[in-house]
């Protein structure tokens, strides 16, 4: 609401009518809130909220006591269980309680009965199960850092549940053997889809561009996301960020080679068909229309949850990946004309060139007087010399700390080991200078 206020009433009317089909009062109510705080700051610019929305007390109310008589419900069956000692009755009802807390906006509370489930899980899918449930919760929590732990741990469960899988059972028909493969490997397929795509999101979350793109782009197919689709994460949503990720950090090789010639992520692409076309507009250097596209759909970024953060940082990439690749097969240009093709003034361009000069991105100097950036002539007869002559002073520089060492030590004038303690060094690989700290 605050990003895009002009959206904010349609938002409000769509926040209200999915929070009502929950049991989260305080989400609701913090919708209300957040749309207050909206109207505050855009003033004029959208109506107050009393015109089209109000807080229903009664529904509010009458979630409440539906969810104080579920809850004691749930804790009476836990301490029976608790009593009565047995494993999977207790695993169930900690999970039934994190069910519970994670519908009722209770985070905390739910990752607590999550994690102490694990305690009485008996097989490995139990904990499968479990890993799967932390997950979604931290995905929804946006907590990515921690995301990456659990998915390690339902890997590693997943593993051994596939392999108990395969092990049990009667022998069957060869025919009805293949077809029981074939089924326990569509369902572990379907299960690390969506652990690439947790972890995928887990790196994107912490502005590891070239991870996440990488991690995107190994999901499965659509189908494996099942239940995720459109509740934690749409399939147009991972296009979107594994593009825009790649644009950012990936050659165009590889861009080539892992994104328009990947047939199950075009599968993904297909979910947002802008994104072809600003695939295929960076490919073919039409820079103007890269940036267009980016500000025609920069108000879709800013309203997605997990994207909202990055879409400035990516776009500045982006930006300064496609002045680098512009001006790479020329000695000299003028600001005029790379300004025509991307569609800025040559003040804005030239700003935007000598940030990439200061940065080191761009190997050039800008002659303002006549407006036309020239690449840096590097003289390389003189770059071999240089460097020639910096390796044999590195070498000289090091002989002499050998010597000095060696006459020290024949003058007994260095510090030795106190007794009981000894001290080893890797004589067999690099460069004796190693051995030596600090300068003589």
């Amino acid at each position: 609401m605050f990003l895009c206020p002009t959206l904010a009433p349609q938002a409000l009317q769509l926040a209200v009518a999915e929070a009502m089909k929950g049991r989260d009062t305080i989400q609701y109510s913090a919708i209300f809130m957040a749309y207050e705080r909206a109207y505050a700051e855009a003033g004029d610019e959208i109506p107050e909220p009393s015109a089209f929305a109000t807080q229903d007390q009664r529904w509010i109310d009458e979630t409440n006591l539906k969810n104080m008589a579920e809850r004691t419900k749930l804790e009476v069956e836990l301490k029976t269980y608790s009593s009565n000692m047995i494993k999977e009755s207790i695993r169930m009802a900690h999970r039934d309680l994190g069910d519970f807390f994670r519908a009722v906006g209770d985070h905390n509370s739910a990752l607590k009965h999550y994690t102490k489930s694990r305690e009485f899980c008996t097989t490995s899918q139990h904990v499968l199960d479990m890993c799967m449930s932390v997950i979604e919760l931290l995905m929804e929590q946006r907590n990515y850092s921690h995301i990456a732990t659990y998915v390690f741990k339902a890997e590693s469960a997943l593993d051994a549940a596939s392999a108990v899988r395969g092990q049990t059972g009667p022998e069957a028909p060869a025919g009805s053997a293949q077809a029981n493969k074939e089924k326990r490997n569509a369902e572990r397929e379907k299960v690390q889809t969506k652990l690439d795509v947790a972890t995928a999101l887990s790196h994107f979350g912490q502005s590891n561009y070239e991870k996440a793109a990488q991690t995107f782009l190994k999901a499965g197919p659509v189908k494996g996301l099942e239940d995720w689709s459109g509740k934690l994460i749409a399939p147009g949503d991972i296009a979107i960020y594994a593009t825009l990720s790649a644009l950012a950090t990936f050659s165009r090789p590889a861009i080539r080679t892992q994104i328009l010639d990947n047939d199950n992520f075009g599968m993904y692409i297909e979910q947002e068909p802008y994104i072809r076309e600003l695939l295929e507009s960076y490919m073919n250097n039409r820079f103007k229309n890269v940036l267009e596209i980016l500000e025609r759909y920069s108000t879709r970024h800013y309203v997605d949850i997990h994207l909202y953060h990055h879409v400035a940082n990516l776009t500045n990439l982006i930006r300064s990946k496609a002045l680098v690749l512009y001006f790479q097969p020329f000695s000299s240009i003028k600001l005029e004309r790379m300004g025509q093709a991307f569609g800025w003034s040559i003040d804005e361009l030239e700003q935007q060139v000598v940030a990439l000069i200061q940065s080191g991105e761009i190997k050039a100097r800008v002659d303002r007087q006549n407006k036309i950036l020239k690449a840096k002539e590097t003289d390389q007869r003189a770059a071999l010399f240089a460097k020639a002559i910096k390796s044999g002073q590195d070498m000289q520089a090091a002989n002499r700390k050998l010597l000095l060492r060696m006459r020290l030590q024949q003058a007994d004038l260095i510090v030795k080991q106190p007794k009981g303690q000894q001290q080893t060094y890797n004589y067999g690989s690099g460069h004796p200078s190693e051995l030596l700290s600090g300068q003589y």
